[in-house]
Formats: C-alpha cells, structure tokens, sequence
C-alpha cells in the first residue's frame, strides 16, 4: 500500500526532472536514425524503409536512452549522500519498487507521444500502402516494449553492484551483445528484433507475432533478473548476500523471481515459429532414403483448413499405395516441423509411425508402417503453426486473411520414398479459405469453388501431379491479358492497385510479353496458352514453375518504380522487372561473383531501352537510357576509388562494403548495358544483336552449369573483352 501512495508523488518527481524531458526528446526524435543511419530490414518495400527502421531504431536508442536513465535516477540518493537518511524514512525495497515504476509509466507516455509525433511523417513517407495496423504494431512491439526491457536491465544492474559507473558499464555492454553478436540470433536480440522485411500489400502477422513472442520472453527473463536483483538491495548495513538471505525470508519473493525465470526459459525452448533443420545445406539425406520395395503410388486428397486468425493450419491426407512386395513397408514422408501428425491409419486401421527430431530443408521426417495389403490406403491428420527454417528471413509462413503460402510438407506431408504409378503422383487438394481469398495453385493447375458455406469461407479444389506442390492465396486482384500468343493471369495485392495502375502495370506486361516473344521466344515455363505472373509477398527473390512465374513484391514498391537506374519512370520500371522473365528467370546468371559488371541486371536493362525506343521513339530512349548510361560510366572511370582501389581497401569494412555495393550497381546497371549497345554496333546493328540474343535465350543447357556467361555473350558476338572496352 505504501508503495501505490509514494507512486504519484515518485512520478511527478520525475516528471519534474529536466533529465527526463531531455531522454524523452531524444527518444521522440530517435526514429529519424532509422531512415539515415541505422536500417537492420534490408528490404525496399515502403514498410520496411518507413516503418520498421525508423521503429526499430527508436526502440534501440530509447532503451539504451531509459536505461541510463534509470541508472541516474536510481543512483541520485547515493550520489547525493542522503541514501542513509532516505533508507531511514523507506524501505529501500518500497523505493526501488516505486522508482521502477515510475520510469515504466514514464517510458509508456513516451510511447505514446513518439506514436502520435510519427503517425503523420509514416502516413506520409508510406503513402498509399500505409494502415494503421500496421503502423501501431510496429511501434509498440519494435520501440515500445523495448524501453521496459531497457529499464528493466539497468535497474538490475545497478541493484547488484550499487555503483553507477559500473553499472552502465554492464549495461551498454548487455546492448552491445544484442547488436553484435546476438543480431543473427532472432530470440537472443532483446534490443533490435530481427526483421528483414514488413510487406506492403499483405499482413505482417508473423513477423509481429515473433517479435512479440521474442519480447515477452525477453520480459519475462528480465523481470526475473530484475527480482533476484531487488532481493539483493543493501538495507540494514549488510553486503549483497546478507541482503539477499534477509530479503529471502519471504518466500512468495525468490519463488515469483524463479517462476519468471522457467516461464521465459519454456517460452524460449516451446517457441513456434523456427524449426531446427540442419543448418548445412549440402547434406540431402532425406534424398538418400531407398524407395520401398515393391510399393507404388497411386493418388492423393487432401483437406486443408486454414485459420487465417491463428496462423495455424489443420488438415486431413489420404494416400493410396499398391504395396506388391507381399510385406510391411516403411513409407517415408517429409512433414512441416511444426506440425502434429495423429489418427494414422491404414485401411482403417491404426498402425505405428514415428517423428524423428532431425530437421532438413524445413522438413522433419514421418515414417510409417503400411501392411502387408496389396491396395492400402492411408490416412492420417495434421494441424499446428508451420514453421520455417531461416529465422533472419521470417514472414514466408505468413497466413492470414490477406495472404498464405503453402509449400510441399506445409501442404500436406510429402512422400519421399514411394516410385510413382502410371499417372505419376497425381493429387486432388482442397482449401476452404476466407471469401475474399482466391486461391492459385502455384503452376499450371486452375483451382475452382466447389463450396460456399454461411460462415464466410469457400472451398477451392484443384488437381495437381507431384509429390508436393506449392499454393498461393491472398486477396488478389486478377487481370487476364492477352500477349505473345497466350493469356496471361495476373495476379497482385489489393493493397497494391493504386501503384500497379500509376505504373500502367497491365499495359507493360503486354508491351514486354509481345516483346520478348517476339524478339527472344517464348518463356520456357509457360505451358503456350497461359502464364500466371503472382505478386508474392516479400521474399528475397522470385521463381518459376511450368505455367507460373513469382513476382516478388519489394520489385513493385513506389520507391523501386522510382528508381531512374532501371528506368526514367515508373512504368518503365515496371518493364524492367518484367523483362526479368526472360533474363533472369528463363535465363539464369551466375551471382557468385558481386564484382563483376555480368549479370542479369545488363541484358534486362539493355532490353528495356529497346522496349521504350520502340514504344516511345529513338530520341527519348537516348536521352533517358545511353546518355545516361554514359554519364554514369564517365563519372565511374573519375571516381577516386575506382583509379585507386588501394585507399578503399584502407578504409573500415563496413565502409569498404557500402562503396563497394554503390559501385558495384553503376557496374551492373550502366557499364554493362552501354557493353550491350556498343556490342550492338559492332555486330550488324539491332536485327543482327537480337538474333544472338534469341540463339542465346533458346541454347540447350548444361544442366551442371545451366548459367549464361559473359565468354558465352562474348562468343555469340564473335567479340573479345577489349573490343568492349569503353574507356
């Protein structure tokens, strides 16, 4: 009781205090290092650029900011010299139980006027992909919660040695760990979370949740070290561990102080979100597994019941083998590590099946025993969170009401060790999702409702032929365009239309398909009359399947379609990242190697100059693409560094690494296409150049090697490496 009395009398002390206007000022103002300094999500799309840096880095300054705060205030009786005398009067344990929180609840205002000061400037720098969802999220779980857990740490520390140098000694090195070497480390970097990448056109909902998951945890363990550290306060003129055995007296102290500890020690080891795969990708055990002697696969269904408010998936697989080896059989399958296998059965009966705890590739491996039948047909069910395998590239699990991604085991578990029948592994899957979601098998396969039902929901049922298969669902916007002799389904994010149509986005997949069929042939993972393009959500990358291709989001953001390297507009940009199809995704290139000026990135933005000459005329295509191709390179060949490559290797790593990058891209995006144009002159002009071009696009591959290299170009060209020089 005495504590709720001194509490209002503690906060209106502090909030007195010049000291804690000047860190909650320094706090509000924080989030700008985001957008100049300090930027841990390294994606380009607007919420990651607008929202999670600035949020994350706010976090990191406020609670360093607070912590050393509250190693001021907590050490201000002390320094005085007055702490016997305010001891006398209150308990020290009532005073630092008040001070904590006083400086909790100032840290909470501090939150929110940091939240109202920036709601603005977000909205702003986001623009039209901007919600208030997201935007709240963010700022609590990336910078709220990281002021308590900074306060938290400080008192503690202080509280176990008494000595303020000492103490902010332990803590800035406790922030340093969380920066360094814990940044890898998603559940261990208590300061700045680890986000890659916050999408603008569909939910953040992992990402958020293991954030939050990573700061109660965080809590939870502080909370606990911050209670052993107030059982230590010196009273009656004893040490620390005379302190602690007379504070221990009352029993309910140590026990809540140990209960906090195994609660963040179970959230720890119970977390859902990452799985344990083996973190060496060259092992591909799962691939040695012999095949069952004797047994062939003949079909599967599967039921999939996503909970779009969970994050959780719940299903029912059924699998028919013909098993002609007149014994037992073990049948492997490949399982999401996430999930709970039970009610296994075969031909109606339940038979034995394990669960190893050896994780690859995103994978744990089921293993069941089939009988001696000729025709078997196995059932089981699976439910739970699906976890992934790379914890600093989190948000690919993402399933929510605006968008899923289910692979392979995540589907349904994979059959690993059965050979096929005569119709291969041919599948029949059904999803029931929320009405607004259109379902897209990832490949040529359509998926059609079969089902509405009162609660919301549909049901989608497509066929598929694989052992795994990938599906796709969010709330999409679908155009169908005709080009280069097919239809083309274009998919993309709701969220996202206002960019996609200042973009002219149907118009440049027209411009580009007819293009490129045209010039170079026809994308080879087309199936000849249909092509599904689907924007994904952020991922690091696209893909391409028979009868599909993934564009990744972060490619259509309004800062990237602005971006005058891959073109002078934002439809421009648009072809650019289209072009991508053929040279990128039909025609791969080896990235091994950053420093050199060969890669995809040089035929794409060559392509694209001949694609707005075409479309706009000789003269714009000079001004906005060789004119600036060529000022690019004039200032590349003058920059310092480039003429003396000794000085940039004295200079700090991460230093070296960002010049290194900025040369590296003038390299790429302007060096390599003026090669293109010049090579273009020399073999004939641009009939003669497209002929080489389409025999490149179409050579047979070496499935070792299947990259196209630079002496494969050079060679096409009849050209050496000095005819291309442009200096």
């Amino acid at each position: 009781m005495k504590t709720m009395r001194l509490f209002p009398l503690e906060l209106r002390r502090l909030l007195q205090s010049r000291l804690t206007w000047l860190m909650v000022a320094l706090t509000v103002l924080s989030p700008v290092l985001g957008l100049v300094l300090y930027k841990p999500a390294t994606s380009t799309t607007m919420l990651s650029m607008y929202l999670a840096n600035p949020a994350i880095a706010g976090g990191v300054a406020g609670a360093i900011l607070f912590g050393l705060l509250t190693i001021f205030e907590l050490d201000r009786a002390c320094r005085s010299r007055v702490d016997i005398l305010t001891d006398a009067v209150v308990s020290p344990l009532t005073t630092a139980l008040t001070r904590l929180l006083a400086l909790l609840t100032a840290a909470v205002l501090t939150v929110g006027l940091t939240m109202l000061v920036w709601l603005p400037i977000s909205a702003g720098l986001i623009g039209a992909v901007f919600t208030g969802a997201n935007y709240v999220l963010a700022y609590l779980l990336f910078l709220g919660l990281a002021l308590p857990l900074g306060i938290l740490a400080a008192a503690a520390a202080y509280q176990f040695t008494r000595r303020a140098d000492l103490s902010i000694v332990l803590f800035i090195a406790f922030c340093a760990l969380s920066l360094t070497v814990w940044a890898a480390e998603w559940q261990l970097c208590w300061l700045n979370p680890c986000v890659w990448a916050l999408s603008d056109d569909f939910s953040n909902l992992r990402v958020f949740r293991s954030v939050a998951w990573m700061r109660f945890t965080w809590l939870l363990a502080l909370a606990g070290v911050w209670t052993i550290s107030y059982l230590c306060i010196r009273q009656y003129g004893k040490g620390v561990f005379g302190s602690l055995a007379r504070s221990a007296r009352r029993l309910y102290r140590p026990v809540i102080a140990l209960a906090l500890l195994a609660c963040s020690g179970a959230a720890y080891a119970a977390q859902p979100f990452i799985d344990h795969s083996n973190p060496d990708l060259t092992v591909m055990s799962f691939y040695e597994i012999p095949y069952a002697e004797g047994v062939t696969f003949v079909r599967r269904t599967a039921q999939v019941f996503p909970d779009t408010d969970a994050g959780t998936v719940t299903g029912r697989a059924s699998y028919q083998f013909r098993n002609a080896s007149g014994q037992e059989q073990s049948i492997s399958f490949g399982i999401n590590p996430g999930y709970a296998i039970s009610n296994v059965k075969a031909n109606g009966a339940d038979v034995p099946f394990t669960v190893s705890d050896y994780q690859e590739y995103n994978e744990a491996l089921l293993e069941v025993t089939i009988p001696a039948e000729e025709e078997v047909e196995l059932t089981m069910e699976y439910s739970d969170f699906p976890q992934e395998s790379l914890p600093t590239m989190q948000g690919g699990k993402e399933l929510s009401r605006e968008y899923l991604c289910l692979e392979n085991s995540a589907l349904s578990p994979r059959v690993m060790n059965v050979l096929p029948g005569e119709a291969g592994y041919p599948a029949e899957i059904e999803i029931t999702l929320p009405e607004n979601m259109l379902a897209i098998p990832f490949g040529s396969s359509e998926a059609e409702v079969v089902a509405e039902h009162g609660d919301g929901t549909r049901t989608w049922r497509y066929e598929h032929n694989g052992a795994g298969g990938i599906l796709y669902a969010g709330d999409y916007i679908r155009e169908d365009i005709e080009a280069g002799g097919m239809t083309i389904e274009f998919y993309y994010g709701r969220k996202h239309q206002a960019v996609m149509e200042a973009a002219k986005a149907v118009d440049a997949v027209k411009e580009v398909v007819d293009y490129c069929t045209e010039h170079y042939g026809p994308l080879s993972f087309g199936t000849g009359e249909t092509l599904k393009l689907i924007q994904s959500r952020v991922a690091g990358g696209g893909y391409a399947t028979t009868g599909a291709s993934l564009l990744d989001e972060a490619d259509f953001t309004a800062a990237n379609l602005s971006n005058a390297e891959k073109g002078g507009g934002s439809g421009e940009v648009m072809i650019h990242e289209l072009v991508h199809q053929w040279w990128g995704l039909g025609n791969m290139f080896d990235t091994s190697d950053s420093t050199s000026p060969w890669s995809a990135e040089g035929l794409t933005v060559y392509t694209t100059y001949r694609i707005v000459k075409e479309l706009y005329g000789e003269d714009y295509a000079q001004e906005h693409y060789v004119d600036q191709w060529q000022k690019a390179v004039d200032d590349y060949y003058l920059n310092f560094y480039v003429r003396n490559p000794e000085y940039l290797e004295m200079l700090p790593e991460q230093v070296q690494l960002a010049i290194s990058n900025s040369l590296s891209q003038v390299r790429q995006y302007n060096e390599m296409p003026l090669k293109i144009w010049k090579a273009e002159q020399l073999v004939g002009g641009e009939e003669a150049m497209d002929q080489i071009l389409h025999d490149l696009f179409n050579r047979e591959l070496d499935p070792m090697y299947p990259y196209l290299t630079y002496e494969e170009f050079l060679s096409a060209c009849a050209l050496t490496e000095e005819d291309l020089n442009l200096g």
